[in-house]
This record gives structure tokens, sequence and C-alpha cells, in this order.
């Protein structure tokens, strides 16, 4: 009996201590989720991860095809869209090292023009497949190289004449005759115009950054330095006869020719300025600079100047050749100005419908 009783005893005790361990587990329980909620409070809502987007770059595939035998000459792949035209030249020449970018000529078609190194492969291609046409264009030279050696020869050739060299005038002739006053005075005028020349070129002018083929360099050599050498050679003779109307003839015209000179100058720094360039470009505009004002007559007056220049010379030293090359440089600087015109009649023409394009009122 006294067992029994234990025995329940002990199983109450039991049930009270196993209730006591449930209540504070409970306890526990609550603290942790109170602490856990007030943690979650606390940190503000919850942000969603990142979503990393891969951009999908396209790419172009170039097939560049012998524009004569339409065979395949190399395949440039990977090539971006911001890619130029430029680019594929450098790529091409990395793939066939023996024509370098600027011998290398591209056509979309057989005969077509040639592409600019600043198109963009985008603004061409009408599928992820681009052909392309080769043409060697042979060797080629930087206009810079072109303008100098131009203008160098004449400086040169002019002075050795000047100075009457051995084996190009008879020497005892030549220490006999006096110089005449207009014969150094021409050489004045001859330098001065081909150093502006030099010194524009390098200093003045934004010389495009292209080439051009090396017989374009050849005959544009062969022009000037064998007019140079004509002019010179009648110019500095021992028997030179000075002009008709004598000093006021030479007088004139000299003064003249430096006001074109100078006209010439000023209004290629007015072309070389930033703001007549580029996309925002607008028609050049005479300034505070008398010298400027021909712009309100022509569009393109460093042309006029430039005939005034080699009209003045003519006048002033009385010799067939310079009449010669005047003519001619007029009639190619005509077609010229009449080109540049057309283009600025396009662009602009508000501005130039009332103008001549390099002779006011005449042409």
């Amino acid at each position: 009996m006294f067992k029994r009783h234990k025995s329940l005893a002990s199983d109450r005790k039991r049930e009270i201590f196993s209730r006591g361990v449930t209540r504070s587990m409970l306890k526990n329980e609550l603290r942790n989720f109170h602490c856990l909620s007030q943690l979650v409070l606390s940190a503000g809502p919850l942000k969603s991860a990142p979503v990393v987007k891969h951009s999908k770059t396209a790419h172009f595939e170039i097939e560049i095809l012998d524009a004569q035998t339409r065979k395949q000459i190399c395949i440039v792949d990977k090539v971006v869209q911001t890619s130029t035209i430029h680019d594929v030249k450098q790529k091409f020449h990395k793939a066939c090292p023996k024509w370098y970018p600027s011998r290398v000529g591209l056509q979309l078609e057989r005969g077509g023009p040639f592409l600019k190194d600043y198109i963009t492969i985008q603004s061409i291609a009408a599928s992820s497949i681009v052909t392309l046409y080769f043409t060697d264009l042979g060797q080629q030279v930087s206009w810079t190289t072109v303008f100098l050696a131009e203008y160098t020869g004449p400086l040169i050739i002019y002075l050795l004449f000047y100075l009457r060299i051995p084996y190009i005038y008879d020497m005892k002739e030549s220490s006999r005759r006096f110089c005449h006053p207009v014969v150094h005075l021409a050489c004045f005028c001859h330098c001065i115009h081909y150093i502006r020349y030099l010194l524009e070129t390098l200093f003045v002018h934004k010389v495009s950054a292209g080439h051009t083929p090396l017989k374009n360099l050849i005959k544009g050599c062969a022009f000037y330095w064998g007019f140079t050498s004509w002019i010179a050679y009648y110019i500095n003779h021992p028997q030179y006869t000075p002009p008709s109307f004598g000093n006021r003839q030479v007088t004139v015209s000299a003064i003249n020719f430096l006001i074109c000179e100078a006209g010439n100058h000023f209004i290629n720094v007015i072309l070389a300025h930033p703001n007549h360039t580029g996309i925002n470009a607008c028609f050049p505009s005479p300034n505070y600079n008398p010298f400027t004002w021909m712009f309100f007559l022509v569009s393109c007056p460093n042309y006029t100047y430039e005939i005034g220049t080699w009209i003045s010379f003519t006048v002033m030293t009385q010799t067939l050749p310079v009449g010669i090359f005047t003519l001619l440089m007029s009639i190619q600087m005509s077609l010229w100005a009449q080109k540049k015109h057309k283009i600025y009649l396009k662009k602009f023409n508000s501005y130039v419908h009332r103008k001549s394009a390099m002779i006011p009122f005449i042409l």
C-alpha cells in the first residue's frame, strides 16, 4: 500500500516537472520570436537582388572580295557595330600586311564610290555578313607631304635662277648685265608667296589626314616646278627687259600684289576657324578685318585674292610665262570655286544666293 502511494506521488512530480519544462520552452521560443521580429523591423524592407543583365553585342563578319576577280581575299570577323571603315582597314592590314590602310579602297558595289574612313559598319550593314570590294589604290602619300613638296620646289628653284648659278646663263653676259630693280622685287614677291604657302600648310590649314596616290604628287610637282623654272628663267635672264611703263607700273602692281597676299592669308585664317567646320558648320562671315569683307561679294574670296596676286605679278614682270601660268591657274580656280559655290548653295542658300562664286558680279 505504501509502495503504491509512493509511485503515485512520483508520477505526479514527473507530470508537474514536464509541465514546467514545457512552459519554459514556450517562453524561450516567444522571446526568440520577439527578438527576431525586432531585428527584421529594424532592417527595413527587403530588397530584391539586382538582376545582372548580360548585354548582347552584335558582331559583324566582313567578307572582302577582289573588285576585279570577285575572289575572296579574307574575312574580318568580330567587328562591332561602332567600328568604322578605318578599323576594318586596320584589321585587313593585319591579315594582309602588304596592303597598308591608306592603300586600301573599299566599296559596297563594284565600281561604286570608295567608303570614307569615318563611316560606321552599322550604317551600311543589311545583315550580320557584310561584303566589301577591295581595290588597291597604289602607293599613297599624305596631303601635307604633297603641299610641302609642291611649294618648297618653286621657292628653291626660283632662288637658283635669281642667283644665276653657272651653266644656266652665260657667265660673261651675266657679269656684264645690270639687274633691273624689278628683278629683285619679283624675287622678293615670289619668295613671300611660297613662304606664306608653306607656313599656312604647317600652322593654319587643317589639312585632311587622308592620303592621295603618288601620281598626284608627281603631277603637282611637275606643274609647279616646271612653270617656276620657265618663269624664273625669263625674269632673271641677263637680257630681261623691264616693264613698258616703268616704275609706276611696277609700284602699283607690287602694292596690289601685297594687298592680295594679305587678303588671302586672312581669308585662310577665317576658313580654318573651328566654328566654320564640322557638324554645326556655318557659312564663313566677315569680321572687323577689311580684307575679310570680300565675303559680302563672293563665296570663295581666297581664290579671288589668289588670282589677283598672279595678275599683279604678271603686270609687274610683264613676261609671257607668268601670263600663261596665271591663265591656267584662273581656269582651275574658277572650277574649284564653282564647285564650292554649289555646295554652299545647298547648305547655306540664304547666305550665298546673291553672291558670286569667285569674281564679284561676274563669276
